[in-house]
């Protein structure tokens, strides 16, 4: 292909919580980039995946689930979300097969309809709902918003993804390649580790410890060997009581979480890392501006 005919675009993913955004942009990008959790509101920041290929380049922005927001990070996860609609080519709004039509998704619709972007709708987890279910579904949705295209996906098998993928190219206008081939995010190997240590946090404690945990990178260096990377990290939790959650009996949950999480980070780094977790507790840090700045989230950004 002509070089002056390459496309590229921005491409948001948006959505009520838990639809399977980040399964899908990990699913597309290839690799591991957004953390997963069957719990709502897990992705924070708005994350970027980059899929290149020799005619094309779609930068996706995986957005925090639109959702009536309880707290000041709440505030800030909803704003983030929308100030996104605005910047981008052409805007996925994903939703569950399983779950159907529901208030969440009225609230995004009378968003959507506040933007001049082409707006795809994806039905994800197709896999779990009956041919006939899915008809019924898109005539739901059909009417209450002129869509202009329907795909419906299922991100965790990979089912339809690469017509999806189709469907965005064809409404990209040409423009440059944004980040180098070998690109697959925006977001520092720091932002990326401390996630990974979040997810394992969300994993082992299920419902124990809710979205009251943060984590920051103490430090992370090379050993003088090359052979090691040292790296110490911060759990972040609102009471005493999660606080001996997640350390657990003589610390064994500590352990497990800091196993799990230094798998997944030396596959990031390519590298053995050597893992420390800390946990502190910070009363009430989701409604402090000051700390909500500390563990990364700044509305400035946005």
């Amino acid at each position: 292909m002509n070089k002056n005919q390459y496309k590229s675009g921005f491409v948001s993913i948006i959505g009520r919580p838990n639809v399977g955004k980040s399964t899908f942009l990990n699913k597309v990008i290839g690799q591991k980039i957004a953390i997963m959790s069957d719990k709502p509101q897990t992705t924070r920041n708005k994350i970027q995946g980059v899929y290149t290929t020799n005619e094309s380049q779609i930068i996706f922005i995986d957005t925090p689930g639109i959702h009536k927001p309880k707290h000041k990070l709440g505030d800030f996860m909803i704003k983030v979300a929308q100030n996104t609609l605005n910047e981008v080519d052409l805007i996925l709004f994903m939703i569950n097969a399983e779950e159907g039509l529901g208030k969440g998704d009225h609230f995004i619709i009378e968003r959507l309809k506040q933007t001049k972007q082409p707006v795809f709708l994806v039905i994800n987890k197709i896999d779990q709902v009956h041919p006939d279910d899915l008809i019924k579904i898109i005539d739901q949705y059909k009417e209450l918003y002129a869509f202009k295209e329907i795909v419906p996906i299922s991100a965790l098998q990979g089912n339809n993804i690469n017509t999806l993928i189709e469907q965005i190219e064809k409404y990209l206008s040409e423009g440059p390649q944004y980040y180098p081939p070998d690109q697959v995010t925006d977001h520092p190997e720091r932002f990326i580790i401390t996630e990974l240590i979040r997810e394992k946090v969300l994993h082992l404690t299920r419902e124990e410890i809710p979205h009251s945990i943060a984590v920051v990178l103490d430090s992370m260096q090379s050993r003088e060997n090359g052979q090691m990377i040292d790296v110490a990290a911060t759990i972040i939790v609102e009471r005493d009581s999660q606080k001996g959650i997640v350390i657990g009996k003589q610390g064994k949950m500590l352990k497990e979480v800091g196993r799990l999480a230094r798998m997944d980070i030396e596959a990031l780094l390519g590298s053995k890392v050597f893992l420390e977790l800390w946990v502190k507790v910070q009363k009430d840090w989701r409604n402090k501006l000051s700390q909500l700045r500390d563990y990364g989230f700044r509305e400035d950004e946005y």
